[in-house]
Parts: C-alpha cells; sequence; structure tokens
C-alpha cells in the first residue's frame, strides 16, 4: 500500500506527471482520484502494439472530439486541452501497457513525453492531470 495522503498527492499540479505505479495501487488511486471529483478515464492497452492501436485507445477513452488527428501532435493538442471534459484534475489510467513496451519501445517513449507534457500545460494552469501506468511488482 502507499504510506502517503493519495488526495494531498493527486490535488498537487506540480507533481503530476506520467508514473509507473504498482497495479496493487491502482484502485486506491482511482478512488482517491474519484474523492477528489477528477476525471478518470482508462484505456486498455492490452491488444494494443502499434501508435494507431494506441492514439484510438487513448481517443476512446477520453472521448475525443471528432475530427482527432490521430498522430502525436493531434494527441498532445487534445491532451493539452481537455475543455470537453472539465474536471479539477484529471487521471488517465493506461492499462496493460507492458506488451506495448515491448514491442514499440519508440512510441512507448514518445508517448511518455506527451503525457509529461500534458500535465505540464496542466500544472500551469492549476489542474493536476496523471498519467498513471500500473505494473506489476517483481516481488507480487
Amino acid at each position: 500500500m502507499i504510506d502517503i495522503e493519495l488526495g494531498a498527492l493527486l490535488a498537487d499540479p506540480v507533481q503530476a506527471a506520467a508514473y509507473f505505479i504498482d497495479i496493487r495501487n491502482r484502485a486506491a488511486l482511482v478512488e482517491a482520484a474519484n474523492a477528489l471529483d477528477f476525471a478518470v478515464a482508462a484505456a486498455n492497452l492490452e491488444a494494443v502494439d502499434d501508435k494507431a492501436g494506441l492514439l484510438a485507445e487513448i481517443a476512446a477513452a477520453l472521448d475525443f472530439p471528432a475530427g482527432f488527428g490521430g498522430n502525436w501532435d493531434a494527441l498532445a493538442d487534445s491532451l493539452g486541452d481537455l475543455s470537453w471534459r472539465p474536471a479539477p484534475g484529471y487521471v488517465l489510467l493506461l492499462d496493460h501497457c507492458g506488451g506495448l513496451r515491448e514491442s514499440a519501445p519508440d512510441d512507448f517513449a514518445t508517448l511518455l513525453e506527451v503525457l509529461d507534457e500534458a500535465a505540464r500545460t496542466h500544472a500551469d494552469a492549476g489542474i493536476p492531470f496523471w498519467a498513471l501506468l500500473p505494473v506489476a511488482s517483481p516481488d507480487a
């Protein structure tokens, strides 16, 4: 379990970014985000092995507006402006990301950069944006 007050952590936009988390902490983080009235979305990446599938899953999870461009710039723009989904904060869960991380490491690295940039953009406006990547702990 996590030994910190999750609500206080999640509410801090300066701390928000893309993080790998122990899958055993996923439910507690979602519960804390829901208690803060954050918009929580989950993208299931289990069957995703390329950029196109990744972008489609994220777009579906966050209900991107019609006309989403399906490229890195469009993802960055959409994540940086979630005005169609107003909330005091955001948590995007990227479940089952291990396969994509192995099959498309360059795309995965670019994804992490885009997610961190979105977190910085939202932090500038005082809004937390968390991208959480639950993974199994080696000792689990």
